[in-house]
């Protein structure tokens, strides 16, 4: 009976939650990476070369970086229907603002506070689904959640090289079309958020009493299970070794996510293909990836084992990196692409299962952010490292293989912190 209650309300909420959160994320990605499809024909019209294009792209997550924390603590504080809504509403119109950039400043300016706008809506996911599900579920359902990462490329590349056609349409350029039309979902999506949207378990009138009862009583027991060893307040969560060593990471797993969201359409297009058939092209190694990433995640919860679903998945993005900088063929460079897309994409589930294991409360909403904004300044240096060398060398090889090294040092940090924590684990028995 007990096991029947649980499956029932697990599968409750995960129709109710997961694909709305995947449509929020869905909508956020593309919002963040249609960039790359503009740059296309937008870094010529407004005189951008690669370095200053790259250096833009990547400003974004300074912002983001900036505002992460007191971001995910307002969440924690006001809850997430509110704050997730305004997040979305305000991203929303930034983005769309992008249409009207004239020149490297505008550009700058306009993708800080974009940064600055969405700060809060990954981590506060991430810590919005500690509220809801059960640790020993929660790689699966994140894998479900970050799916929509990889489907905003695989669907929303078609539709950004569609959108650059438009190009003359009522006096506009294709690319300013392809924000203002990317922009507007978020917009109306963030006041869906304040009706659909529960805060907390407690709350779910939805869920029959007895369901509501299981859920709460559980999550409480899980809460009180982790009291004695978790960080609770936000300094702890903020000085937290662990948390330092989870961004670094991140850092490298960042840098390759979005060197494919800012750079993969102009590596394809420097084959000679045309906008529509780049969007086509760029949509195949996410679409395989997101496959991947849900098995792989679902892997990861099955043997309860995190760091080596971390490890392989980081080595075989770099490797894909590694042999993207060697492709000399369409084909080639495509199936490069594909293994960084599945070991970026399955590296995420494992590794954001991680922070709730150890921290909880304030501690893990300030923890997350943490994480989640230093880490995705990666995708910062990433992007950045890759338009600075290739105004150096005329190549974006030089940038690949840089990311690929930051891809390596990741795996080598994840091992060093389970061996770390093992040995921690370990020491009061030896001490006994």
């Amino acid at each position: 009976m007990a096991g029947e209650l649980e499956t029932r309300v697990l599968r409750k909420i995960t129709w109710r939650i997961v694909p709305f959160i995947m449509l929020l994320y869905f909508v956020a990605f593309i919002d963040r990476v249609n960039v790359g499809f503009a740059a296309l024909t937008m870094n010529k019209d407004i005189g951008l070369s690669a370095s200053a294009y790259g250096f833009g792209a990547g400003i974004f997550f300074w912002g983001y970086f900036l505002f992460e924390v007191p971001s995910n603590l307002a969440l924690d504080r006001f809850g997430a229907r509110i704050w997730i809504a305004r997040v979305m509403i305000t991203w929303g119109l930034v983005s769309g603002a992008m249409a009207f950039v004239q020149g490297p400043t505008s550009f700058y300016v306009l993708r800080f506070l974009l940064g600055a706008a969405e700060a809060g809506f990954f981590p506060g996911i991430i810590l919005y689904l500690s509220y809801w599900f059960p640790a020993r579920q929660r790689a699966a359902v994140t894998a479900l959640f970050m799916a929509a990462a990889p489907l905003s490329t695989v669907l929303g590349s078609p539709v950004s090289g569609a959108l650059l056609e438009m190009d003359g349409l009522l006096g506009f350029k294709g690319w300013q079309w392809l924000f203002l039309i990317e922009a507007l979902p978020a917009v109306l999506l963030g006041f869906v958020v304040l009706s659909y949207m529960t805060d907390r378990p407690e709350q779910a009138r939805w869920l029959a009493d007895e369901e509501r009862d299981w859920l709460v009583r559980t999550m409480k027991e899980e809460l009180a299970g982790k009291a004695a060893t978790a960080s609770h307040s936000v300094w702890k969560g903020l000085a937290d070794i662990r948390v330092l060593a989870l961004a670094l990471v991140y850092f490298g797993t960042s840098a390759g996510l979005y060197t494919l969201g800012v750079w993969a359409p102009q590596i394809i297009k420097q084959f000679g293909l045309s906008s529509l058939a780049v969007g086509f092209l760029n949509a195949v190694p996410p679409t395989i990836a997101v496959v991947v990433m849900i098995m792989w995640a679902r892997h990861s919860d099955r043997t309860a084992e995190r760091t080596w679903h971390v490890v392989l998945a980081c080595v075989v993005a770099a490797v894909g990196l590694w042999l993207a900088g060697l492709s000399t063929s369409v084909a080639a460079v495509l199936a490069a692409l594909t293994l960084v897309n599945v070991g970026i994409s399955s590296s995420k589930p494992p590794l954001w299962s991680m922070p709730t294991t150890f921290l909880s409360g304030s501690a893990a909403a300030a923890g997350i952010a943490t994480i989640n904004s230093i880490g995705n300044l990666g995708g910062f240096v990433g992007p950045a490292m890759i338009g600075w060398i290739k105004d150096q060398t005329g190549s974006f090889n030089g940038g690949l293989y840089f990311v690929a090294g930051l891809l390596v040092i990741s795996a080598v940090l994840t091992l060093l912190l389970s061996r770390s924590q093992t040995a921690k684990a370990k020491q009061p028995a030896t001490q006994s």
